[in-house]
């Protein structure tokens, strides 16, 4: 008698606990989203469409400073971590199994199994030597705390791509004479291109939400987009704060909805 593979959707009740967890998840964000339109002032009466808060949003210059600083540290961290990640991922997969790969790949992946606030504390302790070493007060804290987060998650699709390639390309360009650089620019990086773009997409988006690292390691006039969102809903909890989330919310879901695309697999 042949055995049956097991399947979880035909556990009695699966439907009903899979449509529940799914509103738990997504009722709070959806409820966000649209009184992000309400026209009045009060976060629970509805009043109408409209876009007042986000025009008010727009218009406010601590929402745009703190804005144009998160989209800076997040590139900065996103350019620094896929390019370490890129030499990484090169350096771990394009050649023969090592001694001390293993302890590699776990240093590499470290931020990913340390709880994030271990991560903040220890940043902070450093930083905070550093500071008293130099004086200096700058966002290169911010943007090397986001850097060494990130670089695990631009790591992972990096490598996953570079595990995928078919290396009788590079061979066949080896037997053609092209040295190891021509070989690297014409033949891996092409193809390795949409693994580092997923890479630095996902490194930008971890960047862009990060709040734990930014609060403990930032500096005074240094808040980020989402911890100026914390420090005012500490105050008084308006829509404007709705529309700020729903933005930086869709943008989010875009950039992740293109890494998804790069990473899939084709057929």
């Amino acid at each position: 008698m042949a055995e049956r593979s097991f399947e979880p959707s035909r556990i009695p009740g699966f439907a009903a606990v899979a449509v529940l967890a799914f509103i738990c998840l997504y009722l709070p964000i959806f409820t966000l989203v649209v009184y992000a339109f309400n026209g009045g002032s009060s976060m629970a009466v509805w009043e109408g469409v409209s876009f007042h808060w986000f025009e008010k949003a727009w218009a406010n210059e601590a929402v745009k400073s703190a804005t144009l600083r998160s989209l800076q540290i997040a590139s900065s961290a996103a350019l620094i971590a896929t390019t370490v990640a890129t030499l990484a991922a090169l350096g771990t997969t394009r050649r023969t199994a090592f001694r001390g790969q293993t302890f590699i790949y776990v240093m590499i992946n470290q931020p990913l199994m340390v709880p994030e606030i271990v991560t903040a504390v220890a940043l902070l302790i450093l930083f905070g030597v550093v500071k008293q070493w130099t004086g200096y007060q700058g966002l290169g804290y911010l943007i090397l705390a986001h850097t060494a987060f990130c670089i695990p998650f631009a790591y992972l699709p990096i490598r996953a791509r570079l595990e995928g390639m078919d290396l009788t390309l590079e061979t066949a360009a080896a037997d053609l004479y092209a040295d190891p650089w021509r070989t690297f620019r014409h033949v891996t990086l092409p193809l390795l291109a949409p693994g580092i773009l997923a890479g630095a997409m996902l490194a930008f988006v971890i960047s862009l939400d990060d709040v734990v690292i930014t609060e403990f390691v930032k500096s005074g006039g240094q808040d980020t987009l989402p911890t100026f969102m914390l420090g005012q809903l500490r105050r008084a909890i308006t829509p404007e704060i709705n529309a700020v989330s729903t933005v930086l919310l869709g943008l989010t879901v875009m950039l992740l909805t293109a890494f998804f695309l790069l990473t899939r697999k084709k057929d």
